[in-house]
């Protein structure tokens, strides 16, 4: 939710240019409406690992990111407990008015959740990072945003930061869209993930065009059905190697009404997806020394939101990821990650309409191409309040 208001600052503009007589100006800026908004949210972590635990710098301790939980076939379990404000958002929006009839819009915001900076030995300072910048106007879009491929309604909402992270398409970035009626289409920043013979994760910027997706969107009483697809270049380009390979993906995914209650999911396939899907758990290709080869996966969610009653609703989510993986390249790809699911169940109270307390409690698991797994039991406090 946002507020709309004019600012102080605002006012004694427009005081200074009434003085002036300068008209002109002072209409542009009355004509353009001023809001902010996010929220502050207080997340209390108790995390148990079957495999050893992450260090605290990791951001798999602020929120569940699958390809982190540790796999071992020798370090015993452990658990860690964490405590921290650095969800909390905020965001300013304008929306002008133009003579013709039209608006320019515009939205800036910001988090901390994983951002350089601070320690928590005596202040907790972090850095703001930026999570959206862009602009609206007739239709286009240009600036940062969420992906065209990835279907942001359909999140379900849990306390942890993403929810169903190895299930979803995840994806923030620099992009041009433009929307008619149901469709879209954009043509976003490009960027491959590659595994090598002497390293884990390669990323390269050097695609030679942009990542390109188109959307359909129906709507009705009941809900909604997205179907989203995306074609993009891998590339891998070091010294006197020049590499590249094609990617492909569709994604599936709506929000079904029952009353007050809803059903959400999401399905993806494709060659390729690397950075889009599960919060990157696998690369988008493997280079063999020779040629790049895409990595195929397939991924998922559904979740059910029941309301108790006015103040109390839960979330139940199952979420997976699977990916494709050659065995021939075990060599140069070490000990990939081959599957990965959660579950989870919460139960949320609003005394309020924008106040929420919650608790959460997921189980997840690691599975790799050579068989070691690695389990997380997490349990998971919160505070959150809307402005």
């Amino acid at each position: 939710m946002t507020t709309s208001y004019c600012t102080k600052k605002t006012m004694t503009a427009l005081s200074v240019l009434s003085v002036l007589s300068m008209p002109a100006i002072a209409t542009a800026i009355d004509q353009t409406e001023v809001k902010y908004g996010g929220y502050v949210k207080l997340d209390a972590i108790w995390s148990d690992f079957s495999d050893g635990s992450l260090g605290g710098d990791s951001i798999g301790r602020d929120f569940y990111v699958p390809g982190t939980t540790p796999v071992s076939s020798t370090t015993a379990a452990d658990a860690v407990f964490d405590m921290h404000a650095r969800q909390s958002r905020f965001n300013l929006a304008t929306n002008t008015k133009l003579d013709d009839g039209s608006e320019i819009k515009t939205k800036v915001e910001l988090d901390f959740i994983a951002s350089t900076g601070g320690n928590e030995r005596v202040t907790n300072s972090y850095s703001p990072r930026l999570r959206q910048a862009f602009i609206t106007y007739k239709g286009w879009l240009f600036g940062q945003a969420w992906s065209n491929f990835q279907n942001v309604a359909a999140l379900p909402e849990t306390l942890d930061f993403v929810g169903p992270a190895e299930g979803t398409v995840f994806v923030r970035q620099a992009m041009v869209k433009y929307s008619i009626g149901n469709w879209s289409f954009s043509a976003e920043n490009p960027e491959s993930t590659v595994t090598t013979a002497d390293s884990g994760r390669v990323e390269t910027d050097d695609a030679s065009m942009p990542d390109f997706t188109a959307r359909y969107t129906y709507n009705a009483d009941w809900g909604h059905f997205v179907i989203a697809a995306l074609a993009r270049q891998l590339t891998y380009k070091v010294a006197n190697i020049d590499e590249t390979e094609s990617s492909f993906g569709v994604s599936a995914s709506a929000r079904v009404n029952f009353g007050k209650n809803n059903l959400k999911f999401m399905l993806t396939q494709g060659q390729g997806l690397g950075r889009y899907v599960g919060l990157n758990v696998a690369n988008g290709a493997v280079f063999d020394g020779n040629d790049l080869h895409a990595i195929d996966s397939t991924s998922g969610f559904i979740s059910y939101q029941h309301h108790w009653n006015e103040q109390f609703r839960s979330t139940f989510l199952y979420s997976f990821f699977s990916a494709d993986n050659d065995e021939s390249l075990f060599s140069i790809t070490g000990n990939p990650t081959k599957s990965t699911h959660s579950y989870s169940a919460n139960l949320l109270y609003s005394p309020a309409k924008q106040l929420t307390f919650g608790i959460e409690y997921k189980v997840a698991t690691r599975d790799t191409e050579a068989n070691i797994d690695g389990d997380l039991n997490r349990l998971q406090l919160s505070a959150k309040y809307v402005f």
